[in-house]
């Protein structure tokens, strides 16, 4: 019998204005530990406004956040147990992907220490780039610098991962084989995983359960679970009927 997982994140209430701009409003749900989530949703509706709140990098108005059971806005080492992915790489052009890869560890104490170069290692090999570690981002391809981001969020052992569309900007092949590593990181790491995407494809390949979000000002539309074992094909009759239901989400709008 599968042992019942306790809450990693609970959102409750969340609401978040711009000015006069009402972006959230109420949003609920939870992300389990160990659990990938993907939150859906049309252009605009808020889904980067949600992970940036979650994250700590953005202040809401009301509801409550919690880690572990512990209030985020009130937690000193938030920080320590979550890292974040964005949609641009955002790496130093200046630094090696080795170097790259270790700055969340120079920042975080004064010195880098063996077991730090240890996890530095580990991270790349991780993400299948060990062998361009003296390499410069100028010389990498697009879906190698996101790996390098990657493995630059992994190395700080993270029990939390968000990921902020990060995998938009890339070609089809580049895409789908970014999704499945993810996946197997993931499920490596036995991590809990928050993703943002607006691909129902690419939710449905990855999640054990879609946010499916509404317009602004946004609220859950729905939640769908998928229960399709791994590894998923791209192209099956369970997907497409699943995909027809998340679309037809999006056009009751």
């Amino acid at each position: 019998m599968e042992t019942t997982r306790t809450e990693a994140i609970v959102v409750s209430d969340l609401r978040k204005n711009f000015g006069r701009l009402e972006v959230l409003c109420g949003i609920n749900f939870d992300v389990k530990q160990g659990e990938l989530i993907c939150i859906l949703g049309p252009s605009g509706c808020g889904k980067t406004t949600i992970l940036r709140i979650i994250a700590g990098l953005l202040p809401y108005d009301s509801g409550l956040v919690l880690l572990n059971g512990e209030d985020i806005q009130n937690s000193r080492d938030y920080r320590r147990h979550t890292a974040v992915v964005f949609q641009e790489p955002r790496l130093l052009p200046w630094r090696t992907v080795w170097h790259n890869v270790r700055l969340p560890l120079e920042l975080r104490q004064n010195k880098v220490d063996v077991t730090d170069e240890q996890l530095v290692g580990q991270a790349l090999e991780l993400v299948g780039l060990s062998e361009f570690t003296d390499a410069y981002p100028h010389q990498l391809s697009g879906g190698m610098r996101q790996r390098v981001a990657l493995a630059r969020a992994l190395v700080t052992q993270p029990q939390v991962l968000f990921m902020d569309e990060p995998l938009t900007g890339l070609d089809l092949r580049n895409r789908e084989e970014l999704q499945d590593e993810i996946v197997r990181i993931w499920d490596e790491k036995k991590i809990s995983l928050l993703l943002v995407t607006h691909d129902p494809t690419e939710a449905l390949h990855m999640a054990d359960r879609i946010i499916v979000l509404s317009g602004r000002p946004s609220r859950i539309r729905d939640i769908v679970t998928v229960s399709i074992p791994r590894p998923r094909s791209r192209d099956t009759a369970e997907i497409r009927a699943l995909e027809q239901t998340i679309r037809g989400l999006f056009s009751d709008e």
